[in-house]
């Protein structure tokens, strides 16, 4: 449920995000209220019919909706999918994928079975279904929606050779740091702004008796997101761009400062939960999970991961705001890292209930019904702040809407699927490699490259 996704912005990274977040500002209307209406839009939003889309009658439409979401967050977007039945008439079907769900996807289109719509979480599966022919345009209607309640730089992620095909309906503000504050308070640690600041926080709560850190690697996704907030904030835009696009090599200096940077925390066995090895079989949700049971006592003090980690905070005890707080991965270069990732709906089959239920998508009306569900960021402006159910939360979505287009989207996502997003290959195999020996940097590298090379040689 990694929420996974990416595009290259070519523009500066601004760090209002970390400003925000640590200063939360009260910024008024969330920044989105510019000419475009966004204000009364999410006015609208809060009224007695909660309806600032207009949708056709579907009655007697039937349609199917795949997404890798499970549990609490699949339970969720349910909600959000009664609502279009009740304003519709359609009744509409969640069909639960896999991992990677492009595969999934072509299974289901060469059975002559494809899903209406599809929440794609790579802009490398986007372009790969728009390249295979199952992609279709969005209409009039659902390009207008999107247009009126995103930014430009959201708007662009979903479009393949200058066409609109995505409505990226979930955003996930992936350079957060989660730590059990009991653990802090009795360390005497403060929250890092920047990476040396990070490894006397470390330091201090490793000398209180705790393990600072919990890395989930046995999902090698994580691994590349730790690695990217690293890459942009030390190497900056320009370079993570052109590495994005493999327009330079995995062997090149700046990937080894990466890298000999992240080893200052992979490197220490006595900083992981579980050592090396340990992290190496803790799946994500017991790697959040872990850092938030056992009281003052945890397996380990903070863990890296997005904004989605609420949900699985959501199954301990700890509150989050009180128990569980949050700090902007720090800065490692000169600005802190700004990377973001996102699940996107596109239309595999083409009706008007189909551009219909993406139209609503990209509307305020339903993402507002799952943010104050929790668990769940949007990239649309027009969703009020107030929609979200507790003040981490408003923070958050605050500073995604404030930086604009000024926003990196996961690496890994940006890459071919046999590179960025495969489990047990290219670079999810590579990093959980180099966790197991973080010595080996030049060997790291090298494997990087190869891999690499192979996936972006042959596209797929």
């Amino acid at each position: 449920m990694h929420s996974k996704s990416s595009t290259i912005r070519t523009r500066r990274t601004v760090t209002t995000f970390a400003a925000l977040l640590t200063g939360a500002l009260a910024l008024s209307a969330c920044s989105g209220s510019d000419d475009n209406g966004g204000k009364s839009s999410g006015e609208k939003t809060g009224g007695a019919t909660g309806s600032t889309v207009t949708l056709p009658k579907l009655n007697g439409a039937n349609l199917e909706i795949a997404a890798v979401w499970t549990g609490q967050e699949q339970k969720n977007f349910k909600q959000v999918l009664a609502e279009f039945e009740k304003r519709t008439g359609a009744k509409v079907t969640f069909v639960p994928a896999q991992d990677p769900i492009i595969n999934f996807v072509g299974s289901k289109i060469a059975g002559g079975q494809p899903p209406d719509v599809a929440m794609l979480p790579q802009p490398g599966a986007i372009k790969q279904a728009v390249q295979r022919g199952w992609a279709k345009p969005l209409a009039a209607e659902a390009q207008k929606e999107l247009q009126k309640n995103y930014s430009q730089g959201w708007q662009d992620i979903g479009k393949v050779d200058g066409k609109q095909y995505g409505v990226y309906y979930k955003a996930a503000n992936k350079s957060l740091i989660w730590y059990n504050t009991k653990v802090f308070d009795n360390a005497g640690a403060k929250e890092p702004k920047t990476w040396p600041e990070l490894l006397t926080t470390a330091r201090a709560v490793y000398d209180s008796g705790v393990t600072p850190f919990s890395v989930g690697g046995a999902d090698g996704w994580t691994l590349t997101d730790w690695f990217e907030n690293v890459y942009l904030s030390q190497a900056g835009p320009e370079k993570y761009d052109q590495l994005a696009q493999h327009k330079i090599k995995w062997t090149d200096s700046s990937v080894k400062q990466a890298l000999t940077t992240l080893a200052q925390i992979w490197g220490k066995k006595d900083y992981l939960a579980g050592g090396q090895d340990g992290a190496l079989q803790t799946e994500f949700p017991s790697s959040v999970t872990q850092t938030f049971t056992g009281g003052d006592q945890p397996k380990a003090a903070m863990v890296y991961e997005g904004d989605f980690v609420q949900v699985n905070i959501g199954e301990t005890k700890a509150k989050v705001g009180t128990d569980a707080k949050v700090f902007p991965f720090p800065a490692v270069g000169s600005a802190p890292p700004v990377v973001s990732g996102g699940d996107a709906a596109v239309i595999l089959k083409d009706s008007k209930a189909a551009q219909a239920l993406v139209t609503f998508l990209a509307s305020p009306d339903a993402a507002t019904i799952q943010a104050k569900l929790g668990g769940y960021l949007s990239p649309n402006k027009n969703v009020p702040v107030s929609a979200y159910p507790n003040a981490v939360q408003q923070k958050i979505a605050k500073a995604l809407i404030a930086s604009g287009d000024d926003f990196r989207f996961d690496m890994s996502d940006q890459a071919p699927q046999a590179f960025g997003g495969t489990p047990g290959k290219g670079e999810w195999k590579d990093l959980q490699d180099f966790l197991k020996n973080p010595a080996d940097v030049a060997g790291t590298q090298a494997k990087l490259e190869k891999d690499a090379a192979a996936a972006y040689g042959s596209g797929s």
